[in-house]
């Protein structure tokens, strides 16, 4: 059975505190649906209608598209461990780059490294919890380092290029790339 809510609850937060990757989907008219796993202590409950992650440069730029087409998100987190628990938050977001004036605001809440290029700031609007019972248990290793390790290969000058060259999703929706890198 699955419970639904207006807001995150401090017990809900908790969980999204613990959880070491999330999911991400967006979609927007005409255009695929995008699904990404995230790590890197990347996420932050900022209230209880209100979270935030970064985004750090990798293969594409679906969900800048995606928000700024139809602004549509759903977050995902599953308990891979005890108890079982999958929460979802269904909401509205919108990217926030380093060049914004709530740029300084939001990057409070983070430690900002090389690789990072943008912030989603997103409205909650209703939450769902359900059992995740079919979710398996597992443990968690380590983090991977390769996309930290990647990112600190290139110059910020050439990341930030890279940045501006793709300016449109994998379906041709434009997508608003930083014009500064909020580290050097």
């Amino acid at each position: 059975m699955s419970d639904f809510s207006d807001h995150i609850d401090a017990k809900h937060a908790e969980f999204i505190a613990r959880q070491p990757v999330f999911f991400v989907a967006t979609a927007a008219a005409d255009a695929r649906i995008n699904l990404s796993p995230k790590g890197m202590d990347s996420f932050r409950v900022l209230g209880p209608t209100r979270v935030a992650y970064l985004d750090y440069g990798g293969s594409g730029n679906e969900t800048n598209a995606h928000l700024a087409a139809d602004g549509r998100i759903t977050i995902m987190f599953c308990a891979f461990d005890q108890p079982a628990l999958i929460y979802r938050l269904y909401g509205r977001g919108r990217a926030v780059l380093p060049q914004d004036n709530d740029w300084d605001t939001l990057a409070a809440h983070f430690t900002i490294e090389r690789g990072v290029r943008q912030i989603f700031d997103i409205t909650v609007e209703s939450t769902q919890g359900s059992c995740g019972w079919a979710v398996p248990k597992m443990t968690l290793e380590a983090e991977r380092q390769t996309l930290r390790k990647f990112h600190a290969q290139e110059s910020p000058l050439e990341r930030l290029a890279k940045y501006q060259d793709r300016n449109r999703s994998i379906d041709g929706l434009p997508v608003r790339p930083p014009s500064v890198l909020p580290y050097s």
